[in-house]
């Protein structure tokens, strides 16, 4: 089925020619995680272009656990990331496990040695590390490595069978210990590990390396074009190697594209579970983490995240992109879609002293501006409302044009409001001002006498609701430095909490809703920390941003 899509790249490219040629008939590509930690913001880029480029040309595409480490992989993993690529909007046309295919590799590997193209050693992991040589130098054969086929049927077949401590032997491939590529320096196959697995328990206690199993489970799938990220491309003689001495009857090509890393981010697993393991965050789904259970959390949408990959593309070249990209994919799509509704973070207490005692009126305002179909709601305003502390300055600065003493703003759909009194505390803390209105400047009247230079928005207080707000920033105060510790590069401002008020009219706001909140940002209902008494509201991005987008040119 030829694609008809303009998307190109040079993976697209390779599909088309391929689909063209008849090289293949129906394309298929695969998600291959190892269920040993939770998906990041770069396992999404390779979700989206092995799901994505199988949809536009009407092929499938497999999710598959390359479960073959049991010391490191736990059902939870299996479970989430499920869940993951589910949310991100993509359905998996086969459900697959390494694991499922043991058996088969284990008789590929003793094909590999019944023609001599594999031998067991004895060697330990040090002395394989010490005889391996460098790029400059060749390595040194294993004093094993010239065993008889019979030998090594037989010392495989025993470490299959428990006879050996973890450790004590491994399989290797007999390659070339003085190829200039070291994964070929005669790799491990196979190695002892007396663990139980979560997927088939003890019945194995040798388990197939990656390098080895990888390219096995691609092509007993049928996988025509497994994609995956620049670090493997030093891999890839070796996967063509295993793919053909196994004489497997499909034939999977690899073809790699550069990896995404984001600014102050750290994007890697090990070091995400490290964060995890020391309690430096709030679990894998810390709305500071890059995991895309924390960016749900947090409330970015799975279409913000596709829509950021796709402004990626697809290049060979790697390079880290700035986050602010992808708060501005985040803000493009809740700017359509977002409720907008008015919360005070900080709130400071103003009285209308003019205003009729016990009067509420209703406000009708407008749901999303950017949006007429979502209609309108009605709003309480009242003799007491609350505005942000930041709204007010008793001894304002030159060009500050919200409230001070004697001076007049607009109460965001409201009124204008003059400050006439401050209220302080016994240690000098503002903690309430008197105002007067004018019940001419109703919004929506077309009142025009007179102009106001500022707006602000309020929340009326009989009716408030208390919530906490979390305002996020990244996570790192700088680019990751593996020489640093973790610790060290926390950034201590990544999370600030506020205890403030939202209005009425979000009384029956449920878990993963999203709002703008008026002159604040875009914010998500915690679905974590969110009780029936408190609702948590974490900041998703803020309004605006002086990221600039370079145009693409046509």
């Amino acid at each position: 089925m030829e694609n008809t899509s303009s998307s190109s790249d040079f993976i697209r490219e390779i599909v088309r020619d391929d689909l063209k040629e008849g090289r293949v008939g129906k394309i298929v590509t695969r998600f291959p995680p190892e269920p040993n930690g939770y998906l990041h913001i770069g396992h999404a880029k390779s979700i989206c272009i092995n799901f994505g480029i199988a949809d536009e040309f009407g092929g499938k595409t497999n999710l598959r656990f390359d479960d073959t480490n049991p010391l490191k992989e736990d059902s939870e993993y299996v479970k989430a990331i499920q869940e993951d690529v589910a949310w991100l909007g993509f359905e998996w046309d086969g459900l697959y496990f390494a694991s499922d295919y043991f058996e088969e590799m284990y008789q590929r590997a003793v094909l590999l040695i019944q023609k001599g193209k594999a031998y067991v050693d004895d060697l330990s992991a040090d002395q394989l590390r010490e005889t391996r040589g460098t790029l400059t130098e060749p390595g040194q054969n294993s004093p094993y490595r010239d065993r008889s086929v019979e030998e090594n049927l037989d010392l495989f077949e025993r470490m299959r069978n428990g006879d050996f401590a973890d450790g004590k032997k491994v399989l290797r491939a007999k390659i070339d210990m003085a190829s200039p590529n070291l994964n070929l320096r005669d790799p491990v196959l196979y190695r002892i590990s007396h663990a139980k697995h979560h997927n088939t328990g003890d019945k194995w206690c040798i388990y197939p390396m990656y390098a080895f199993a990888h390219p096995l489970e691609d092509a007993i799938e049928g996988v025509t074009h497994s994609l995956c990220t620049l670090e493997f491309k030093d891999q890839r003689p070796l996967y063509d190697w295993v793919v053909r001495e196994c004489e497997m009857p499909n034939v999977p090509h690899q073809y790699e594209f550069g990896r995404l890393n984001l600014t102050n981010t750290v994007m890697s697993k090990r070091y995400l579970k490290k964060l995890v393991d020391e309690g430096l965050v709030d679990g894998w789904d810390d709305p500071r983490m890059p995991t895309i259970s924390g960016l749900r959390r947090r409330g970015f949408t799975p279409e913000s995240i596709r829509s950021f990959i796709d402004e990626l593309g697809i290049t060979v070249a790697g390079g880290e992109v700035d986050y602010k990209l992808l708060e501005h994919h985040a803000r493009q799509d809740l700017n359509l879609k977002a409720p907008r509704a008015m919360a005070v973070i900080r709130p400071l207490k103003v009285v209308i002293t003019n205003y009729p005692e016990g009067q509420v009126e209703m406000l009708e305002v407008k749901v999303n501006p950017e949006d007429p179909e979502m209609g309108t709601k009605q709003i309480p305003f009242s003799r007491e409302v609350y505005i942000e502390q930041e709204d007010f300055m008793e001894v304002p600065p030159p060009k500050y044009h919200r409230l001070y003493p004697g001076n007049e703003v607009r109460l965001k759909d409201a009124y204008f409001v003059t400050c006439n009194d401050v209220i302080k505390d016994e240690n000098g803390n503002v903690v309430e001002l008197h105002c007067t209105y004018d019940p001419e400047t109703k919004s929506g009247t077309g009142f025009t006498a007179r102009k106001v230079k500022g707006t602000i928005h309020w929340v009326e207080c009989k009716s408030a609701i208390p919530a906490e707000f979390r305002l996020y920033e990244p996570l790192l105060a700088g680019d990751y430095d593996e020489e640093a510790s973790l610790e060290e590069q926390i950034n201590p401002d990544s999370v600030k909490v506020a205890q403030g008020y939202i209005g009425v009219d979000l009384k029956d706001t449920r878990p993963q809703d999203k709002y703008q909140f008026v002159r604040q940002g875009y914010f998500n209902v915690d679905p974590k920390d969110t009780t029936a008494d408190l609702k948590v509201f974490n900041l998703i991005v803020s309004l605006k941003s002086s990221f600039k987008i370079e145009q693409k040119t046509p």
